[in-house]
């Protein structure tokens, strides 16, 4: 594992700090900033509760913002642009304005991404890895902003729609492969990629299991890893848990995927996600 981790790029360059994946697990704390969201749907809808959201989580030690303004959930619609604006730029503009923590938009929209970029926001979150809009890819390389690709079978609203893999980590890893390759020839800087496996998105409750058991092989990739799996239905499955009581199976499956090679978590709870880092980290890297 750690010959594999090693040869990885170990920085994320942004514009006002460096993030360092050889040193430890780093955290991206979610902030939803819309009415149906599956883990808080509403509760930070309103811009001042969202705002006061994310200082609560860089308080806590996240190390970057991920605001969404639209859910994707399985099943979800999409929103217009107009309204997806609405939602994420006020907030971005004021945590820009009130930390230098970076800030990413969680969006598949070029104008959505090109409107926080211009507000202050220093990452793209693209669950469709620049393929829902061809023009993402355009954004990312002139911006010059890391940007995460993500894998994902279907789309949001139909993706959990009987998904089925003849090989599941052989086709996401191909699938990751050639995002990669899409976002480098068209001149994004190969050291602002970031992968995603993309559990809960067009996967089965066995598919997140085994992604988490493999997800070391995702590193012969040669690009950080980012891993969001906080409170997601396949932790409801296997401990018959309604939403608000998987936290400690969120923070389990968060130790193996840091065991595995996860240099980012995309988390609900940060304070208790931090702690559970550094305990693996200290293990792993001493």
């Amino acid at each position: 594992m750690f010959e594999l981790l090693e040869s990885k790029k170990s920085e994320m360059v942004f514009r006002k700090r460096k993030l360092d994946f050889s040193s430890r697990t780093h955290l991206m704390g979610v902030l939803n900033v819309t009415p149906d969201s599956f883990s808080d749907g509403g509760k930070f809808f309103k811009p001042e509760a969202a705002i006061n959201q994310a200082l609560r989580m860089v308080e806590q030690g996240a190390d970057i913002i991920d605001v969404g303004g639209e859910s994707t959930r399985p099943g979800a619609d999409a929103i217009t642009v107009e309204e997806e604006l609405r939602r994420v730029i006020p907030v971005i503009k004021e945590i820009t304005k009130k930390t230098d923590i970076p800030v990413s938009i969680d969006t598949y929209k070029s104008e959505v991404a090109k409107e926080a970029l211009d507000a202050g926001a220093e990452m793209i979150n693209d669950i469709s890895a620049l393929r829902f809009d061809p023009q993402m890819k355009e954004v990312a390389a002139r911006y010059n902003v890391p940007v995460v690709l993500m894998h994902i079978k279907g789309t949001p609203k139909n993706m959990q729609d009987n998904p089925f893999y003849e090989n599941l980590i052989q086709e996401i890893s191909d699938y990751l492969k050639e995002s990669i390759e899409l976002a480098e020839n068209s001149g994004i800087d190969e050291e602002k990629i970031i992968i995603d496996p993309g559990i809960g998105f067009g996967k089965r409750l066995e598919d997140n299991l085994e992604i988490l058991r493999n997800l070391e092989k995702l590193t012969s990739l040669r690009k950080p890893i980012l891993v969001g799996l906080s409170r997601k239905s396949f932790i409801g499955k296997v401990l018959d848990l309604p939403l608000a009581e998987r936290m400690e199976g969120s923070l389990a499956a968060l130790a193996v995927a840091i065991c595995n090679g996860a240099n980012i978590l995309r988390v609900h709870d940060v304070k208790e996600s931090k702690r559970v880092a550094r305990m693996v980290d200290a293990i792993l890297k001493g």
